[in-house]
């Protein structure tokens, strides 16, 4: 402990990395530097820096991330159409490698000799930081006080507050029951209840989305330009990556668009159950499927879809800055250089409805698709042939008498 003198801590300003920065001062002997994130929280950031100071923190590193986190992060994992077991949109995996490049910058910065998060040692997000923070300065020391420390519940945590004298905020009203996290992609419940698959989450759980049921009775209309696989307008108003998932999150939890209540597989082994909402980003993934639908080759949009599922685990299981993600990034962008025009979606009631897509560079041709006369651009004749070539080697087996099923 002796050989770490400054640490760069993750601050959210809440219970337990306020108490993480107490333990670290009396335990390493050393001096912490605060960083906090806006990543599109909802919530202020600005009271940490007055938390921090009153724990004797001289660097407090308090940024606005919004921008850089959509348009460095969460776009490029859009243009792959990245799920995790066909679900989940990854709103809190893909936040922890902006957190981690920030965190080893600042200990550059700073002269730090170590970084410290307030991740449990259950969960998948020390993971995350972690192989991030390597990943950029191969030699940092990581400081994971919840598997160190002996503060593992609240009560304990209140109780060193107590004795060390760190103001504790108690929030008046209903104290939410569920362990939430959120930016700007999405909002996550965990915990509580929801630890019994079988429990449906309460409506007033909820916090970005209407219910479906209580969503108007009118559908709305949105239609979204690409540029390169990225959205770069709405309704033809030209937006920023921000703006443009601040919009679409506004226009979807209108609509009850982006709930999801599923069982994962954590990256340490477990299974966990939570719930979350993405209404900007269920409503990306709908249009953007829709927009290289038209303007992607037939095999490129088929080795996309394969290689996702590699792609949305490396992203989960917090290989961010591995090697391979970049080298499917460097495809995945690729592959987007066509992927430009417009797409009309229908919000209703949960549903993202596609309407419409257009391209200037769309390989859809009606002259050759069309079921009236084509003029001859297609000759059917042609059919048979490519039919017939297909059927080869099916034809060669049952002629050796192989069966195709079974008895």
């Amino acid at each position: 402990m002796s050989n770490v003198k400054k640490v760069v801590l993750a601050y959210s300003g809440g219970l337990d990395t306020s108490v993480i920065v107490k333990w670290l001062q009396e335990n390493y002997q050393c001096e912490v530097v605060t960083f906090t994130a806006d990543l599109g929280q909802g919530e202020e950031v600005e009271p940490a820096r007055a938390k921090a100071q009153a724990l004797g923190v001289k660097e407090i590193y308090i940024e606005d991330l919004r921008e850089e986190f959509v348009r460095d992060f969460v776009f490029p994992m859009f243009r792959a159409n990245a799920l995790y077991e066909g679900e989940y949109l990854l709103g809190t995996s893909i936040a922890r490698p902006l957190i981690a490049k920030r965190l080893i910058e600042i200990a550059n910065e700073t002269g730090a000799d170590a970084i410290s998060h307030g991740a449990t040692g259950k969960g998948n997000d020390q993971v995350r930081f972690e192989l991030g923070a390597y990943a950029l300065k191969p030699g940092v020391k990581v400081i994971a006080p919840w598997r160190e420390w002996d503060l593992n519940s609240r009560e304990k945590l209140l109780d060193y507050c107590e004795l060390n004298n760190i103001p504790v905020e108690m929030k008046r009203g209903k104290k939410s029951p569920y362990s939430m996290d959120a930016n700007l992609l999405h909002i996550s419940y965990e915990g509580g209840p929801l630890e019994d698959p079988w429990f449906e989450a309460e409506e007033d759980m909820w916090r970005w989305s209407v219910s479906p049921e209580q969503a108007p009775n009118e559908a709305t209309y949105v239609e979204l330009t690409y540029e390169k696989g990225d959205i770069v307008a709405i309704n033809d108003t030209p937006m920023s990556p921000a703006q443009v998932l601040e919009t679409l999150n506004r226009l979807g939890g209108a609509n009850g668009i982006g709930r999801l209540d599923l069982v994962e597989n954590r990256f340490v082994g477990m299974k966990s159950r939570g719930c979350y909402e993405t209404p900007g980003g269920t409503i990306m993934l709908k249009a953007h499927r829709a927009i290289e639908s038209i303007t992607l080759d037939r095999e490129v949009a088929h080795l996309k879809d394969e290689l996702m599922p590699r792609y949305a685990s490396l992203v989960y299981n917090g290989f961010w800055w591995s090697e391979e993600r970049k080298m499917l990034q460097a495809m995945i962008d690729y592959s987007q250089q066509h992927v430009n025009g417009k797409v009309r979606v229908k919000l209703y009631k949960g549903n993202v409805i596609v309407v419409g897509r257009q391209s200037e560079d769309s390989l859809f041709d009606a002259n050759i698709a069309t079921f009236e006369d084509d003029a001859g651009a297609y000759d059917q004749k042609d059919a048979a042939g490519f039919i017939k070539l297909n059927a080869l080697r099916m034809r060669i087996a049952a002629g050796k008498g192989r069966q195709l099923l079974d008895d």
